[in-house]
């Protein structure tokens, strides 16, 4: 192929999702972000960069104490040397995070390991990273104890010793209703799901709810609910009356 036939770009996500080579090309395109993972596209020339060409890329300048890691397809991450050539052809990654920091933290996730650049890390970087299903949470295994739901706006500490362990899964929430314990899998309810809690089953037109609640995790964290409404709940104790009237 000569110069003249060379596509202008070839994009790793593409090759990854389409389960191919990458194509000779004038560039190759790939994503990368700082610790906040907002993730950009970036292009190189050689597709098999230095790290500090990975840098360069982003127009972030290596001798500012940056540290690279490449998000591989299994999950795990691998640092990124910036005075070596890195691959792009057989590693298989499509982004990059880099820090700026001369110190990086281990964690797992989902028993893949991660590195981290800061001693910190926010509960929004973990989900976006976890990537959870509907109805799913990511969890602070808790050695001998319970597992802890890491909620949303939350900072992890990563310097303290020992390695931190997260997982994803199907998340519980026991919620009290019309004094029975019951269990939801998702941290949002709407009325109507509370009605077939309460009251399971077809209702005739003329049948009519009404419901109250208290202890929820939203704002406000009492008050009552109407048709079409939602509520956040508690992982326990969010309590819920509904209350069920015949109109003549």
């Amino acid at each position: 192929m000569n110069t003249e036939e060379l596509l202008e770009y070839d994009d790793l996500g593409d090759a990854l999702r389409e389960g191919r080579a990458l194509r000779p090309a004038r560039g190759y395109r790939f994503l990368l972000a700082q610790s906040d993972l907002n993730f950009q596209s970036r292009l190189v020339s050689d597709p098999v960069p230095l790290g500090r060409q990975l840098l360069e890329a982003a127009a972030l300048d290596p001798r500012e104490g940056y540290s690279l890691v490449a998000i591989l397809p299994s999950g795990d991450f691998e640092d990124v040397r910036l005075s070596e050539p890195f691959d792009l052809r057989d590693r298989g990654a499509e982004q990059f995070i880099a820090f700026q920091t001369d110190r990086d933290f281990k964690l797992t996730l989902n028993d893949h390991e991660l590195l981290w650049g800061k001693p910190v890390i926010s509960a929004t970087i973990l989900y976006g990273l976890a990537k959870p299903a509907e109805g799913e949470g990511v969890f602070l295994e808790v050695p001998g104890g319970k597992d802890r739901l890491v909620e949303h706006g939350e900072l992890i500490n990563l310097s303290q010793p020992g390695i931190e362990r997260f997982i994803t899964r199907r998340l519980t929430f026991e919620i009290i209703v019309n004094s029975r314990p019951r269990t939801v899998n998702a941290r949002t309810v709407t009325f109507e799901q509370i009605v077939q809690v309460a009251f399971p089953g077809r209702h005739e037109p003329n049948v009519v709810f009404s419901m109250t609640y208290r202890h929820a995790a939203s704002t406000p964290h009492a008050g009552e609910l109407g048709a079409g409404g939602s509520v956040d709940v508690k992982r326990k104790g969010t309590v819920f009356n509904v209350t069920r009237t015949v109109q003549s």
